[in-house]
């Protein structure tokens, strides 16, 4: 079931729940930036961002805004049934790593061809990810790569009961 929804976000928000599905790709001039054991390793005002019903936004950077000497490629691979075949990495900066906390899209399906090899960070395991200033809260339920950032209505999905959304 699902629940109750703002559906009203009187144009001072973004409801997740007037995001499409499938989920639409769009670029961002929003200044995003990731710190990860005291180091801004990725910058950017030249994102994108995959909005899709009940998800805070995914937040993608190119990849040379990126600082790629604190990636570490990983053997893990999923698919997502609208972007593709996606590839993952650890981050890695002095003596602390996350595992597994970026991914990215080599070969992405046609509607997602301008995310090739940009790469998008679960916001949880870093110090802070920032939208314009703003430190995002990661999407809960530790699946989904969602920030959420105060001009966003959920309920989100990721969060206990919220699987068969």
């Amino acid at each position: 079931m699902i629940p109750p929804i703002d559906v009203n976000p009187k144009g001072r928000w973004e409801s997740v729940w007037d995001y499409p599905r499938p989920p639409r790709l769009e670029q961002t001039a929003k200044h995003l930036e990731i710190y990860f054991n005291g180091v801004l390793f990725a910058d950017t005002r030249r994102g994108y961002r995959v909005l899709e019903t009940s998800h805070p936004p995914v937040y993608y950077f190119p990849p040379e805004d990126v600082r790629a000497e604190y990636l570490v490629p990983r053997s893990r691979g999923s698919f997502c049934e609208w972007k593709g075949k996606a590839v993952y990495f650890t981050v890695c900066v002095g003596d602390r790593e996350a595992v597994d906390v970026a991914w990215s899209y080599p070969d992405p399906l046609p509607a997602f061809t301008y995310l090739r090899d940009y790469l998008a960070f679960y916001a949880g395991p870093m110090e802070s990810c920032l939208v314009d200033g703003e430190k995002a809260i990661p999407q809960p339920g530790g699946f989904y790569g969602g920030w959420i950032t105060q001009d966003l209505v959920g309920p989100f999905k990721g969060g206990p009961g919220s699987m068969g959304w």
